[in-house]
């Protein structure tokens, strides 16, 4: 039987050589490779995805059990790997060259277990009353169908929307036990929910890892744009340090916008250790750089993107040539499209700072299963338009803000 055609709903796929994807030479493929070995065994592993159906998958776990025999490589050995089991196509938007580029990270703040005169501003485990229909009670990632709260009993009963924002800062969810911890400032928690993830340091010493668990099915507002519709921050500087910087000196417009903001972010505790990762949406450690969030609804976890972009690493107005092979492993509500893409940055401040600035176009290359490639060059392709105009509708579309949230079961 032929293999069914790939097909990625909105999407522009064209073939290149290897030697047309620039930068692929030069890349540690040594360690895109041990990043890519964790979601192999993610995926051999568990035998098979639920209701997984698109053909890049069963192409991708054959290629899978390959890698995981055939460890360990070297850069060259990794190299030639990649290239002898895979097809390079560059992806776009329909009538588009480019992608497009944020980060995120995973912030590090200070906590407590109890709530003192100074950590005031509780961190939520899911309650029980929240219904994510269609999704496992764990290990979901329900921003897409009916989030809500489930009132009355037996026929009668009916679900309704689930809490917003504001009603929980309001204290809607008050006096039920479901506080994992506090922390001092309500713009801490308000980025925790924008990345998905956290270490909380706490007072006695110990340190809490938070990962995302659900959220209250609310759409997710980016105040980014609110202030650049305002005028208040211009659309080129918008970062999330500016968001911050802008919160911290208004503290009380800072609370009214972030009430703007109706969609509320609940976690758990994992137990992962001080040198460990958080856990991205495919339930696999993310790698530094290594790591990216896409769109679930269109990619597979586990598929490789050849990402090359000119990114403000080293400083805000550097030009840092980023090439480099990642991973998907984890998605995120605001992550749209078929080359759209947000890279892990690590933990820690510094990370933080880098991932904020980053919202820029990139061009992206697929790495597609030579099993699936025959079906995939049958595919016609449109032409395509001007780079420019994916910048300039990305750029509208994020307003410089980085995706809200990253699913965790991840962990």
């Amino acid at each position: 039987m032929p293999p069914a055609p790939l097909q990625i709903p909105g999407a522009r796929l064209e073939p290149v050589d290897w030697a047309a994807v620039d930068g692929w030479a030069s890349d540690d493929h040594a360690e895109a490779y041990a990043t890519f070995l964790a979601s192999c065994r993610a995926i051999v592993n568990r035998g098979g995805a639920r209701g997984e159906t698109r053909p890049i998958y069963p192409g991708l776990k054959t290629v899978c059990r390959r890698a995981l025999r055939a460890v360990p490589r070297d850069a060259d050995g990794a190299r030639r790997f990649f290239e002898e089991n895979f097809h390079p196509y560059r992806i776009a938007r329909v009538e588009e060259t480019e992608g497009f580029l944020t980060g995120y990270y995973e912030p590090i703040v200070a906590g407590s277990r109890v709530r003192t005169d100074e950590y005031t501003v509780p961190m939520y485990r899911r309650p029980s009353d929240l219904v994510a229909l269609g999704q496992r009670r764990k290990g979901g990632f329900p921003n897409k169908g009916k989030v809500g709260r489930r009132v009355g009993k037996g026929k009668k009963s009916k679900l309704v929307d689930y809490h917003d924002r504001a009603a929980i800062l309001d204290g809607a969810l008050a006096g039920r036990g479901l506080e994992i911890c506090w922390l001092k400032d309500p713009i801490d928690a308000f980025f925790i929910h924008i990345q998905g993830s956290a270490r909380v340091q706490l007072e006695d010493g110990g340190v809490l890892r938070l990962n995302y668990e659900a959220h209250n099915g609310h759409p997710y507002t980016p105040v980014g744009r609110i202030l650049i519709d305002r005028g208040i921050v211009p659309k080129e500087e918008m970062s999330l340090a500016r968001i911050r910087d802008w919160m911290a000196e208004n503290p009380q417009e800072g609370e009214e916008l972030r009430r703007k903001n109706k969609s509320f972010v609940f976690f758990r505790v994992t137990e992962l250790q001080d040198h460990e990762e958080a856990v991205g949406a495919q339930g696999v450690p993310l790698t530094t750089l290594r790591s990216i969030a896409v769109d679930r609804a269109l990619h597979v976890y586990g598929t490789p993107f050849f990402i090359d972009a000119e990114l403000p690493i080293a400083s805000v107005d550097a030009a840092t040539p980023f090439r480099r092979l990642m991973i998907a492993q984890d998605t995120g509500s605001a992550i749209v499209g078929p080359a759209r893409a947000d890279l892990y940055f690590g933990a820690g401040d510094e990370a933080g700072r880098v991932a904020g600035r980053i919202r820029h176009p990139a061009r992206f290359t697929m790495l597609v299963p030579r099993e699936v490639d025959p079906a995939l060059r049958r595919a016609p392709l449109p032409r395509p338009r001007p780079a420019a105009a994916v910048v300039a509708s990305e750029t509208d579309a994020k307003a410089g803000e980085a995706p809200l949230p990253r699913p965790r079961p991840r962990t």
